[in-house]
């Protein structure tokens, strides 16, 4: 087996390899005879299957096996001869030539690395950030958002139809077709009126309904309702309303609302309040202009004036899902123009390669900073990070983080945080 390295730069290196065919019938015979000792075939004593009777049975993966086995040896061969330690590639090698020729073998490797980086004055790109201003109006808006926060609901002294806005208590039953359905009976069930967040049509109709006054209410079950039974059913619901309740909110800060807000403070005050309200209007400003102003002006910078190896293999993996990405926004006919000609797919994927080589550039250089800034990020953080995001979106978050993990997302979140955490440190030092 010949092999003939060749390392194109920090970040990419190519292998040539001819395998002979007198190499891979060997590697066959090998294969062949570790597979007889193992192997129960009528006729024979296990372990006494001869190697000709394996490969009468499975030629064709005996074959396809050697082959692989061939490169991966030639593969490991090349690291060695390259002094590379497998903790300085990226991703998997990327077969780019197999031409099998009278049983022989011309292959061709290509390896990404992790690039050489040198980062120095990076802090002189981040541009200045003036410490934003809140606004009275906004710090009193704010306390008000979050008294409404504490409100209470408190049942109604004197007795009204409810309306929208209203909070009712009420018993409910549904029936499809005389019968009861599953699922369609509570008690004692608190429901906002105006929040939809009934059938279409019920909560319109519990409007207007008194103290003790019982109704009958037809709905339509939406046609894409995730119970296949009720799904686009005429239903009838018998409801009974129980009581009238209103969001009370406090009239003043007094003690017990204080510790609402200030949880965990001992003697919490009007002033402490005040002034977490305006620490956080101007955290939320910030972070804005950050992301919006500050984020994108040094990321031109750093791209542009730092210079690095970029792996071949992860660009082109880049091009690929910018790719895909687009095909999931064409029509039909632009899928198949885009598909079935090679000529039009090799020009759509040039059109991804500048912003995905920019893409892998900048992913190097934030690993880097990360690591100059000390930056930290364990899997608990990422853990809380996507449980807090599943609450926030009313979602399970056990099924959430699984679906992270199926669709192999963890590295990407990871990644998220640890930017904005990067950004975070190198703004807030450069703000005035």
């Amino acid at each position: 087996m010949n092999i003939k390295t060749n390392k194109i730069d920090t970040a990419n290196a190519t292998v040539e390899v001819t395998i002979p065919k007198a190499f891979i019938d060997a590697k066959e015979n090998t294969i062949a005879q570790v597979a007889a000792k193992d192997m129960k075939v009528d006729g024979f004593r296990k372990g006494k299957v001869p190697t000709h009777v394996v490969k009468a049975r499975y030629g064709a993966k005996l074959a396809e096996d050697a082959k692989n086995e061939a490169i991966r040896e030639a593969y490991e061969g090349a690291l060695k001869e390259l002094n590379l330690d497998t903790s300085a590639i990226i991703g998997e090698p990327r077969v780019t030539k197999f031409d099998e020729k009278d049983g022989n073998i011309d292959a061709e490797i290509k390896i990404a690395l992790r690039p050489e980086i040198v980062i120095e004055g990076y802090k002189d790109f981040i541009p200045d950030v003036k410490k934003p201003k809140v606004t009275a109006k906004e710090e009193e808006e704010r306390l008000e958002e979050m008294l409404k926060s504490t409100a209470t609901l408190q049942k109604l002294k004197r007795k009204r139809a409810a309306k929208s806005g209203d909070y009712v208590l009420i018993d409910f039953e549904g029936f499809k077709d005389g019968e009861p359905f599953a699922g369609g009976k509570a008690e004692a069930y608190t429901l906002e009126l105006g929040s939809n967040s009934f059938i279409p049509g019920f909560e319109d109709q519990v409007e207007g309904m008194k103290y003790d006054e019982e109704k009958e209410i037809n709905v339509t079950f939406p046609a894409e309702y995730q119970a296949a039974d009720l799904a686009g059913a005429d239903v009838m619901f018998k409801v009974k309303l129980l009581e009238i309740q209103e969001k009370v909110v406090p009239a003043d800060l007094d003690e017990e609302t204080l510790k609402k807000l200030l949880p965990g403070e001992d003697a919490p005050t009007e002033a402490m309040l005040k002034e977490k309200i305006k620490e956080q209007l101007v955290n939320e400003k910030l972070a804005k202009l950050y992301q919006e102003e500050t984020k994108p002006k040094f990321v031109e910078s750093l791209v542009k004036e730092f210079k690095i190896d970029l792996p071949e293999n992860i660009v082109e993996q880049e091009i690929d899902m910018a790719f895909r990405n687009a095909l999931n926004t064409m029509k039909e006919d632009e899928v198949k123009k885009h598909t079935a000609d090679e000529d039009a797919v090799k020009a759509k994927r040039e059109e991804y390669r500048a912003d995905s080589e920019d893409s892998v550039k900048l992913t190097f250089i934030v690993d880097e900073l990360a690591r100059k800034e000390e930056i930290i990020v364990d899997d608990q953080e990422v853990m809380q990070t996507i449980y807090f995001e599943a609450i926030q979106s009313g979602q399970d978050p056990q099924a959430y983080m699984k679906q992270y993990e199926d669709q192999g997302l963890l590295p990407a979140v990871k990644m998220a945080i640890i930017e904005d955490k990067l950004f975070t440190k190198l703004f807030s030092e450069k703000t005035k």
